[in-house]
């Protein structure tokens, strides 16, 4: 070829003398096997991605996240319960060697070793193959972590007081409580606030709304305390204010009677 043939100048700069359209390279020789990635692959991508996302906005409309009453720091009695994704670790941090003095094993370096050794999948597990009886060790740890996994949130779940949870949740209407009244002011002045909540929810103590207890019962448990021995006599005022705290709680049925099987404990 000779020097400048086929070849236009243009100031300082050398461009073809035969301009050819913009076309993508054809993958036809591979089929099945590669594509381009602008725009086929992308575009697969992104229609998957709008039918996950249409899919979890018709569950969240369907299915509205539910809702419990605010958090309150003095209720030492309410057992949180995290999301599912994180319920093998609340599962793991109630074993004695990865709780109390070991914490520090169970909520960072089981986790650790777990997670570290998933980010060096890519290096461990460097062969050609990719079917799973050919990918031995890389299988077999998958399998090991989803067992593991499924175990632990098994566990979590069938241990877990699903009914309680319920209880002490929900949403208590606070209007329903006259805490105005001489009733909520000796119930407050007892100490009965710091075990059965501001609004009769419960809390270290029973949940006192929708009770079936009379008011003489109530009366007799709040000196006495209840024969289990879960609840001991509090009360050091006089027969009259007795009676108008029984009252008072009696008077507040707010609840739906579930509770009941609590109080009388």
């Amino acid at each position: 070829m000779h020097r400048g043939k086929g070849m236009r100048f243009v100031g300082d700069s050398r461009i073809s003398a035969d301009r050819k359209p913009n076309i993508p390279k054809d993958y036809s020789e591979y089929p099945g096997k590669t594509e381009a990635f602008w725009p086929n692959f992308l575009l697969k991508e992104w229609m998957v991605g709008a039918v996950f996302l249409v899919g979890f906005l018709c569950l969240t409309v369907a299915h509205p996240s539910p809702l419990e009453r605010i958090a309150d720091p003095t209720d030492t009695g309410y057992a949180p319960l995290p999301d599912w994704y994180f319920m093998f670790l609340y599962q793991l941090l109630k074993y004695s060697y990865a709780s109390g003095p070991y914490n520090l094993i169970g909520a960072l370096i089981i986790p650790g070793l777990a997670f570290g050794a998933l980010m060096l999948a890519p290096f461990l597990d460097r062969g050609p193959e990719r079917r799973p009886t050919k990918r031995v060790f890389a299988v077999g740890f998958m399998l090991l972590a989803f067992a593991g996994i499924f175990y632990l949130t098994w566990e979590t779940v069938s241990t877990h007081d699903w009914a309680a949870a319920k209880l002490q949740g929900q949403i208590i209407d606070d209007s329903a409580i006259d805490k105005d009244s001489d009733g909520y002011k000796i119930y407050q002045d007892q100490g009965c606030i710091s075990c059965h909540g501001d609004s009769l929810q419960g809390g270290a103590g029973p949940g006192l709304l929708g009770t079936e207890l009379e008011v003489d019962q109530i009366s007799e448990i709040a000196v006495n305390g209840t024969e289990s021995g879960k609840m001991p006599g509090v009360f050091k005022g006089s027969e009259e204010e007795l009676k108008t705290l029984a009252e008072f709680i009696k008077g507040s049925n707010a609840g739906d009677g579930e509770q009941t099987s609590t109080t009388t404990e």
